[in-house]
């Protein structure tokens, strides 16, 4: 679904991103692992266009080089982004309208089919669709805009630290929900996470930076004794050189 090469991303004249590859197969969960300041964030948005990088990026075989953030958004990539991004002055029911309004116009025909499945997949959210996002919790925030998401119809959809702010219960309800986002949506993800132990426990494959590089990669049953990762948070594994398991 998403091949990246060699994605290269700055702040000013600091390089945040040093030649960074990650592939996504379609309907597959990678979990996009690091500590803080590893670059997770840099690369969802770069590959979303948020951020202005070098480098290839082909989704489905098409090249999405060269275009802007509304043109990638179109092509089928959505972006959930750190701290949710909700419009707390709305309804619930009028941010995922919104959702509706970004999808490609041949597409909104369905719009009420799809609607429905949101409310499906995050149930709480229909029954709090005329609540004002403002007054809900964290984790309904993060379903929000999730669900919003969806509504665009990604082929991909990038997920910015979810977890954040979150309680533990919250966070276990809302990542069981990324399966039936993947199956019921036909939706590949890549998650941008620092809990690393609930990542592993729904990825297929895992992708680690260190120092704005790939650390390791690989499916995910090559890094489940936690081993490796716990390297990378450490910082016991050369950023410099990608470990292939």
């Amino acid at each position: 679904m998403l091949e990246a090469r060699g994605i290269r991303a700055r702040y000013g004249s600091v390089e945040a991103l040093h030649g960074v590859d990650v592939t996504v197969g379609r309907g597959r969960l990678v979990a996009l692992l690091g500590g803080n300041g590893a670059g997770k964030t840099t690369l969802l948005r770069a590959i979303s266009g948020v951020v202005v990088r070098t480098g290839t990026i082909l989704l489905d075989g098409q090249p999405l080089d060269g275009r802007p953030a509304a043109a990638i958004a179109r092509a089928g990539i959505g972006h959930v982004p750190e701290g949710r991004g909700t419009f707390s002055d709305l309804t619930v029911a009028e941010n995922l309208r919104l959702g509706v309004m970004a999808r490609p116009r041949r597409l909104r025909g369905n719009a009420a089919g799809d609607l429905d499945l949101v409310y499906a997949t995050f149930p709480v959210l229909k029954e709090m669709r005329g609540r004002t996002a403002g007054l809900l919790s964290g984790g309904q925030q993060q379903m929000l805009a999730i669900g919003r998401a969806l509504l665009a119809r990604p082929r991909l959809l990038l997920i910015d630290e979810p977890s954040l702010g979150l309680a533990p219960m919250l966070t276990r309800e809302l990542f069981a929900t990324f399966n039936t986002v993947r199956t019921e949506w036909d939706t590949s993800i890549l998650l941008a996470e620092q809990n690393a132990s609930l990542s592993l426990s729904v990825a297929d494959d895992v992708v680690a930076l260190a120092g704005g590089r790939v650390a390791l990669s690989g499916p995910v049953e090559q890094f489940r004794d936690g081993t490796a990762i716990r390297d990378v948070y450490l910082g016991n594994l050369d950023p410099k050189a990608e470990v292939e398991q």
